[in-house]
């Protein structure tokens, strides 16, 4: 494992990373010759397992000290996301500036991170991350990233426990709960239920409506094109076919089973 980030036991250094996603109840419109979806009207929030990422940041500093920063990566139009977070309680929020737009590519997107992680920010001892993005919905992204950065990492947790210079993580299994202990530095994602995120306080507005947001450029990370070149091609993209209206059987009891079993297997085609 590479040289690891100096632990700072007194104050601990959170880095939480949040995207700029439409909000799940927009009604999402798509550009068929652009293969994309056609973002004006649209109304764009943080990632919601991002928020959960973001709360547990918080939740930490308060009970042990130290800073939270949150990155971004995306297009100006990304601050927006970001000062919700320091509105949130963040202390510090930086836009890592792409204006390529969704690539669906996580591999680029965990690319971007891990050199500005080992070219500008290298003390942390913890990264967190959502689960997933409700836009791209990969949930490739965290594990990528502590690949790339020689890791260990803890994905899709609902309890975190930071005790001294190592954690403790809870997983839900199916039928069971899944204990996992990990040194400092590492990567976490976060899964519903982790916690409840807190509204952004008035006086949090305020302060966050005042704070610079840094920008740092691709071309300052010395990231040639030719590395982040997207290996995804988006090929089509539509909406999902309307529903169909469903059908009702009024016979007697023992006449609607028997429909109702030969719909299933001849039409449904589920038994």
């Amino acid at each position: 494992m590479r040289d690891q980030p100096r632990f700072k036991e007194d104050a601990l250094n959170l880095f939480v990373f949040a995207k700029r996603v439409p909000d799940t109840e927009s009604k999402i419109k798509i550009n068929h010759e652009t293969k994309s979806i056609v973002e004006e009207g649209l109304n764009f929030v943080v990632n919601p397992y991002d928020e959960f990422a973001v709360e547990e940041a918080l939740r930490i500093k308060e009970a042990k000290g130290g800073q939270v920063t949150v990155f971004s990566v995306g297009s100006e139009e990304a601050k927006t996301v970001l000062k919700k977070c320091l509105a949130m309680g963040a202390d510090e929020a930086i836009l890592i500036k792409d204006d390529s737009g969704e690539t669906y590519d996580a591999l680029r997107t965990a690319k971007i991170i891990a050199q500005a992680l080992k070219k500008k920010y290298t003390e942390y001892d913890l990264l967190l991350f959502g689960k997933q993005s409700v836009g791209a919905d990969s949930s490739q992204v965290p594990s990528m990233v502590a690949a790339l950065l020689d890791l260990p990492q803890v994905n899709v947790i609902t309890k975190l426990v930071i005790e001294g210079n190592s954690g403790i993580a809870y997983r839900e299994i199916e039928g069971a709960l899944e204990k996992v202990t990990f040194p400092l530095p590492a990567v976490i994602s976060a899964q519903k239920g982790l916690n409840e995120p807190r509204y952004e306080t008035l006086k949090g507005i305020m302060a966050a409506k005042k704070k610079e947001i840094p920008v740092i450029t691709l071309q300052e990370l010395e990231l040639q094109s030719e590395e982040i070149a997207p290996q995804l091609e988006t090929v089509k993209m539509e909406s999902p076919p309307a529903r169909q209206a469903g059908q009702i059987i009024e016979d007697e009891p023992d006449v609607a089973v028997k429909k109702l079993v030969e719909f299933l297997h001849h039409d449904a085609k589920v038994i």
